[in-house]
């Protein structure tokens, strides 16, 4: 629902229209993302859990899909811009990365956060929104309870099981959400976390500047 009304106010208008080549006819001229319509209520409670058949939770439902997708980002020195007359969007405040067992991946962004927010100089209760990299929907389940965050402030556009998780670009997707849904909320400090699948993660703390 998040992504579907983020989409409908315009929050996301600066995705660029691309055409698709066909085998046949004219190229398919696509301008929004496919993912957030995909969703069928009806077939939820009958999706099997991916992993374990039995007692599993993990279905295609709360699982992010692959899909294709692009995304660039300028990142350069403040001194750069000054001298180039740019304004930036926002600034880097502070980064971290943390690890721990492969198979307690989910829950690695809970380490990393900690980690930037100390490298930014930011106290957990200063972080107005907060995007966390669904894998899978318990990522940002489980990371929001152990950090104690708000579900309001979380994902607020949708996060990638909505979105789409096209692998290679979830850092720059995440941080250009984080940075949007900062603008629409009129906040200023935001937090990016995202996990990998051998254990690690990382986050980053920005503020936004326009």
């Amino acid at each position: 629902r998040r992504a579907k009304e983020a989409w409908f106010r315009g929050v996301f208008a600066d995705v660029v229209t691309i055409e698709v080549p066909q085998k046949r006819g004219a190229p398919l001229e696509v301008s929004a993302d496919e993912e957030p319509n995909s969703l069928d209520l009806e077939k939820l409670e009958k999706l099997r859990p991916a992993f374990d058949r039995e007692n599993g939770t993990i279905t295609a439902a709360n699982a992010s899909s692959l899909n294709d997708g692009a995304a660039a980002l300028v990142l350069m020195k403040e001194s750069t811009a000054i001298a180039m007359g740019v304004k930036p969007l926002a600034r880097i405040l502070g980064y971290g990365d943390a690890e721990q067992n492969p198979v307690d991946f989910t829950t690695t962004p809970s380490l990393a956060v900690p980690v930037a927010l100390e490298h930014a100089s930011v106290q957990p209760s200063d972080v107005d929104i907060h995007e966390i990299n669904e894998a899978f929907s318990v990522v940002a389940l489980a990371n929001m309870k152990i950090l104690d965050l708000d579900p309001s402030c979380v994902n607020v556009f949708g996060g990638a099981v909505s979105i789409g998780h096209p692998i290679g670009m979830s850092g720059a997707r995440i941080v250009g959400s984080l940075y949007l849904a900062l603008k629409d909320r009129d906040a200023t400090i935001g937090c990016a976390s995202i996990c990998n699948g051998g254990g690690g993660a990382s986050a980053i703390v920005i503020e936004r500047l326009q």
